[in-house]
């Protein structure tokens, strides 16, 4: 199969965003991988996101309402080679904790990836420096009237940003289980987020849709208030995620 062949060449992009964190000061857009980046293959889109030593990587068709595939990890280069620490793959929950080491080549906004002699080429969308760019994990949610903490464990929901593009996945990092994910564009601004969806794992009717909701940042944290897909109000404390 095709996709499931491009799969672990997409995932070595995630390894490459290390490259900005191990820096003193960002490099410039140009020398980063940190942010956004699409491809269409076959009429298949391919959506990356790169951000806080994460990626996130999904295959899905927007036309027809179509979700294919997603995977992704906490990254690192390591003696000029990729290493890509992969914690959830929807196709194959059996690559879980495996770590795969590949190249690539990058060039201004064009990034090139090679297995097995076969490339694929990737277009910038953004360079994720603004707005909720990073890696986000639910800290605390109200139910009813009171807040309830969310410690750390195996089962976990994340949130990826870059400056213009999201996706959030529910995952077991020790079972493997991939419980779904969604996922597009967004925008952040006057106290407003809203999320225009591309692809919904557990549901295609969604895609198109646009959810709005109230949002802040208040000591390092994002406040995030509203209603859900199916109407039910929410209230959400989200935190940088620091286990990568």
């Amino acid at each position: 199969m095709v996709i499931r062949k491009w799969l672990p060449a997409i995932l070595l992009l995630c390894s490459i965003g290390f490259l900005a964190m191990n820096q003193k000061q960002r490099p410039s857009a140009a020398d980063s991988l940190e942010g956004a980046w699409r491809l269409n293959y076959g009429g298949q889109d391919f959506a990356m996101l790169l951000e806080d030593g994460y990626c996130m990587f999904t295959q899905y068709n927007l036309k027809e309402k179509k979700f294919g595939l997603t995977a992704g990890g906490p990254f690192t280069l390591e003696n000029g080679k990729i290493r890509i620490k992969t914690e959830f793959n929807s196709a194959n929950k059996s690559e879980v904790g495996k770590i795969q080491e590949y190249g690539y080549k990058l060039s201004g906004d064009e990034l090139t990836t090679t297995l097995e002699g076969f490339e694929l080429k990737w277009k910038r969308v953004d360079a994720g420096e603004k707005n909720l760019a990073g890696n986000w994990r639910i800290i605390k949610r109200k139910q009813g009237e009171e807040m309830s903490d969310i410690p750390l464990r195996p089962r976990r929901t994340l949130k990826l940003l870059t400056a213009t593009r999201f996706q959030w996945a529910a995952i077991n990092v020790e079972t493997g289980e991939f419980s779904g994910t969604g996922g597009g564009t967004y925008t952040f601004k006057d106290g407003k987020y809203t999320e225009y969806i591309e692809f919904f794992s557990r549901d295609s009717s969604r895609v198109g849709m646009s959810l709005s909701f109230d949002g802040k940042l208040q000591d390092g944290n994002w406040i995030h208030s509203g209603k859900s897909s199916k109407g039910d109000p929410i209230y959400e404390v989200w935190g940088r995620f620091k286990d990568n």
